[in-house]
């Protein structure tokens, strides 16, 4: 048996390997578990409350949840074998551009996650006439709720799905995802079967994980990457666990111990300062200790291929460090798969010298979404790359004459099918051969191995003429133990700026070493000793970087960037263009500064 629609998965799972867990979430101090056979059977049932609602082929359903579940998979796959295309929603869209997705999409019923997300679909669903209905999955005793959404199969129920089933083919929409457009709107990406199903069996054989292992999701399923990822654990009959939420995720891995699990490069970054924060707390000897390991780890060589000095330090540092990072992430973890934005590729050989094997891939929303990804095998990674392009998929490099740098360039069967109500900008997403342009910067090196140096849109003029791409100022800025978030800015400035949030407890502990009194951040980020201290900080990386990209200009700012204040994106980059409106006028005085 072979499965070429994603409502095929779970009974490709059940005829090649059924598990007693399939699928797992949290349920009060319990976790709930679904065998592959329990997986079909809820399937069904919410295919038969589909048809009792009246929908039928073509129809939208949205989801918005702040994370997966179980049941997210049984409505995703339930309603996607009756021929209801599904709407994934991110929890932290704005309530005009959640009134602009229903609306556009012309959803018909909603289903939420809890009732904040039922109050906000709730506020504008009367002025979106496509809406009939919102359920939650959380019981409520005064709003529908799942047990209202699902109805038992009866005969006619079983009649009308074999027949629906049979007649959805790998060619047809299945998904319609939401990413920002270029007018401020958001564009819905539609995507097929076929789109999705070609990137799981490409990224099955490169992926080491299988049926005997366990894996943990906590990202919002409304990305695709996530989406797809948990595809394709269900396609290896892998147990898929799921985060009790983004507050939990430490405490669900070490109770979980997978052996792999997804994340986006703020999630690394967040380990490794959630690891510089227990060691603050320590004594002097443990601090130098830590320091001494991370230094040594930001050095390991991809092809792990080690001198014999630095093989003994490795195996020291792993019998006083290492491992105690393992165990902190279950002590079973093999390896993260990082996708959504630029790694560091610092924190990638740091982690892989731990035995946290972390590889970068690439892809967008519009490739369904993996492009090119770092292999797990020897010689298949290079740090500060993202990888390899997957099989099946084509890429090449659009540079000018002479150049080696360009725009990326996509081909293969993963690439979506359009925008919807978006004709002319899909004209303008591809070339006249069909190669879709991916807005992203940059060149092939070592041969075969993709280097992303920048984004289209976010690239800017300085009033010099010299062009700068902020991703990679920012990663290096962040390579500073005391920068936990930072923007760079400068569109036709003299010189580019840099806003900062530091890494408070890091911060904390520096000013108890130095003798400088700590009082609470927002009076800390304009003590003269601590901008003496990121003054140092950021010197010390321009040395590295050519002339015209040398920081000059820095803020320290002491309120945090979230997704939930909507200054990131549901992945956690920066929203550019929100932060630089927000901060404008912190900026215009950086510029002021003599």
């Amino acid at each position: 048996m072979d499965f070429r629609r994603l409502f095929d998965l779970f009974a490709y799972q059940n005829n090649r390997f059924p598990q007693e867990v399939a699928l797992a979430s949290r349920e009060d101090l319990l976790w709930r578990t679904y065998s592959t056979e329990e997986c079909l059977t809820e399937i069904d049932r919410v295919s038969a409350g589909g048809l009792d609602l009246g929908l039928g082929r073509g129809d939208r359903i949205a989801i918005m949840t702040p994370q997966g579940s179980p049941r997210w998979n049984f409505l995703d796959q339930g309603m996607l074998q009756i021929g209801v295309v599904v709407v994934p929603i991110h929890a932290t869209v704005t309530d005009q551009e959640l009134e602009f997705i229903l609306k556009d999409a012309e959803v018909k019923y909603c289903v939420v996650g809890d009732r904040e997300q039922y109050d906000r679909v709730a506020g504008v669903r009367s002025k979106v006439l496509s809406l009939k209905k919102v359920f939650t999955l959380q019981a409520h005793p005064d709003i529908p709720g799942w047990a209202d959404l699902v109805s038992r199969p009866m005969e006619k129920h079983l009649e009308a799905l074999q027949g629906l089933r049979a007649a959805i083919h790998e060619e047809d929409l299945a998904t319609i995802l939401y990413t920002s457009g270029s007018t401020g709107q958001p564009k819905g990406v539609m995507l097929s079967h076929k789109n999705i199903v070609s990137n799981i069996k490409s990224v099955i054989s490169l992926i080491p994980v299988n049926c005997d292992k366990r894996v943990l999701s906590f990202l919002p399923m409304s990305h695709i990457f996530e989406r797809m990822v948990v595809y394709t654990y269900i396609a290896v009959g892998a147990s898929v666990y799921y985060a009790r939420s983004s507050d939990t995720i430490l405490e669900d891995i070490r109770e979980v111990q997978p052996h792999y699990f997804t994340a986006v490069p703020r999630m690394i970054e967040r380990m490794q300062n959630n690891i510089l924060e227990r060691a603050a707390s320590k004594g002097v000897i443990q601090r130098r200790l830590l320091n001494w390991a991370i230094r040594l780890g930001k050095k390991f060589p991809e092809a792990q291929r080690m001198s014999l000095g630095y093989w003994l330090q490795h195996r020291l540092a792993d019998v006083l460090i290492y491992h105690r990072w393992r165990r902190l992430l279950g002590g079973k973890v093999e390896g993260v798969v990082v996708g959504a934005a630029a790694l560091q590729p610092e924190l990638g050989r740091l982690f892989s010298a731990a035995g946290i094997d972390i590889r970068e891939g690439y892809g967008l929303t519009e490739t369904a979404p993996v492009v090119t990804f770092n292999r797990f095998e020897p010689g298949g990674v290079r740090f500060g790359t993202v990888g390899i392009p997957i099989p099946g998929v084509e890429v090449k490099v659009d540079a000018p004459a002479g150049k080696e740098e360009g725009e990326i360039l996509v081909k293969g069967p993963n690439v979506m099918l359009g925008y919807h109500r978006g004709e002319s900008e899909r004209r303008q997403s591809f070339t006249p051969e069909g190669w879709f342009r991916t807005g992203d910067i940059g060149k092939l090196v070592h041969k075969r191995f993709l280097m992303i140096t920048g984004r289209k849109k976010d690239i800017f003029k300085t009033s010099s003429g010299k062009y700068i791409p902020p991703e990679p100022l920012e990663n290096r800025l962040k390579d500073s133990d005391y920068i936990e978030q930072c923007l760079v800015v400068g569109e036709q400035r003299s010189a580019p700026a840099v806003l900062i949030i530091p890494n408070f407890p890091l911060l904390k502990q520096w000013c108890f070493d130095h003798e400088v009194h700590w009082t609470a951040p927002q009076f800390m980020v304009l003590n003269p000793k601590v901008i003496q201290l990121f003054e140092k900080e950021i010197e010390q990386r321009n040395e590295s970087l050519p002339a015209h990209q040398h920081i000059r200009h820095f803020a320290l700012l002491h309120q945090p960037w979230t997704a939930e204040n909507g200054d990131l994106t549901p992945t956690l980059k920066p929203r550019r263009s929100v932060l630089q409106k927000r901060h404008q006028k912190i900026i215009e005085q950086l510029y002021q500064q003599k």
